[in-house]
């Protein structure tokens, strides 16, 4: 699917943004509502992961390892259908990707805290699909489930604008500002809704993501 300019619909910045909306919420609900577990970045993961070996906590170890795993099996998942829906005509595979991300946190929205960790397993996976399936914003790399590496390269572009003051720097930056924002928006969004919605907060992750999949349509 690509835009009248040759930009891959899936690049635009609403898009973009509305999946930044659901990696923030994702990244706030697994941290308030299932066990401290940050299912979008694994980087935290992995730390806690470390300092829970050097204790000899094995089942912490085993605790944070899972979502690790997870994430992994979600990058492979999303490569997978890339590579057997990349000719279809009907649905594009990105919208396959979005679809499993949708059905499978309507299901993790009713799993008791009792089964936190399968929880926490299966956001790592569908944040996984969605990094792995949604690399790039108006042509320039981007990430919609972390901010780090957008940090990185908004402040570059912001540098750049400042030495050279060429203006399609300063436009660079704002948009990796714009969905650094957009994800604090979710994560907002996500620790409101936890208030009062519980667990069923994954659930509300399903809404940005629908409008994403209906715009890929056009």
């Amino acid at each position: 699917m690509e835009t009248a300019k040759g930009l891959q619909t899936s690049e635009r910045f609403r898009i973009g943004a509305l999946l930044a909306v659901a990696g923030g919420l994702l990244d706030a609900y697994t941290y308030l509502m299932r066990d401290g577990v940050f299912a979008n970045a694994q980087t935290g993961n992995i730390v806690l992961l470390g300092v829970r070996a050097v204790k000899g906590d094995w089942s912490g170890v085993l605790h944070y390892l899972l979502p690790i795993l997870a994430f992994a099996a979600g990058v492979i998942a999303a490569e997978c259908i890339k590579e057997r829906m990349k000719e279809a005509r009907v649905i594009h595979w990105r919208q396959v990707t979005v679809c499993l991300e949708m059905i499978l946190l309507a299901l993790v929205a009713f799993l008791p805290q009792r089964l936190n960790a399968l929880a926490n397993i299966m956001v790592s996976f569908v944040c996984a699909i969605q990094v792995e399936s949604f690399r790039k914003v108006r042509g320039n790399a981007f990430a919609t489930t972390m901010c780090t590496g957008n940090l990185r390269s908004g402040t570059e572009r912001l540098y750049q604008f400042i030495r050279t003051g060429e203006k399609d720097h300063l436009l660079r930056a704002a948009q990796y500002g714009g969905i650094i924002l957009f994800f604090i928006v979710g994560a907002a969004l996500g620790a409101w809704c936890s208030s009062f919605l519980s667990l069923y907060t994954a659930a509300v992750a399903c809404g940005p993501l629908l409008i994403a999949f209906f715009l890929m349509r056009h």
